[in-house]
């Protein structure tokens, strides 16, 4: 268990790295500069941190976990499917707003799912169980009727268009990103109406389908 002392330091070092990542982009800033930025020698910075990816995949980590009762009001204050789903991707950008130029600079790393440091990796595993959790809660809480085959694949689709989301926001120019806020609203309702329509005996064929197509993006 690290000392307080070596807590500070370590939090020292994520916090002067998300600093130069904003400043000088992810593949320009240097262990050693993040080592200076954070006043300590860089054999330290490597001691906490073996590499720049270390570093990133800590600060997921901790996001992760600070989000976690944020996300949980959230969803306690939001009666119904489309409330709630709006209302956990949205604690997802208020959190990350400070560091949107950092997610920004990761960008091309998110798009390899093979990258460490992609949302899809199998390093980031952990912390996307952990959102899917959520997602699971909203599809058996919201008031939603889900049908039984869609049902195991739901949060994941709910993933997937967080994600999106997510990454449109990174991206949106538009004034305090108005664009991610419509695109939220409306794309939560579209959601909805999707879950609520699957369930009807007419569109048994168009769900075989999807889910046929939710397999091939799985490359199951």
């Amino acid at each position: 268990m690290l000392t307080k002392k070596a807590v500070e330091t370590e939090r020292r070092i994520l916090d002067a790295a998300l600093d130069l990542f904003r400043e000088e982009g992810f593949d320009q800033a240097t262990m050693r500069g993040i080592a200076s930025r954070a006043k300590v020698a860089t054999g330290a910075a490597y001691y906490y941190f073996p590499s720049k990816d270390a570093i990133v995949l800590a600060f997921y980590e901790r996001s992760c976990a600070e989000m976690q009762e944020s996300i949980a009001k959230a969803l306690d204050a939001a009666d119904a499917f489309e409330t709630q789903l709006r209302a956990l991707i949205q604690v997802k950008l208020d959190y990350f707003a400070p560091n949107r130029a950092v997610l920004r600079a990761l960008l091309k790393n998110g798009a390899e799912p093979k990258h460490p440091l992609s949302p899809f990796s199998t390093e980031t595993k952990a912390i996307r169980d952990i959102d899917l959790a959520w997602f699971t809660k909203i599809a058996q809480e919201g008031g939603v009727r889900v049908p039984r085959d869609l049902e195991p694949e739901l949060p994941g689709v709910l993933w997937m268009f967080q994600m999106g989301v997510i990454f449109f926001w990174v991206t949106d120019e538009s004034p305090a990103q108005a664009r991610t806020a419509r695109l939220l609203e409306l794309g939560a309702k579209v959601v909805t109406a999707l879950v609520r329509l699957s369930g009807l005996p007419l569109m048994r064929p168009v769900r075989k389908v999807a889910l046929e197509l939710i397999t091939i993006v799985k490359g199951e």
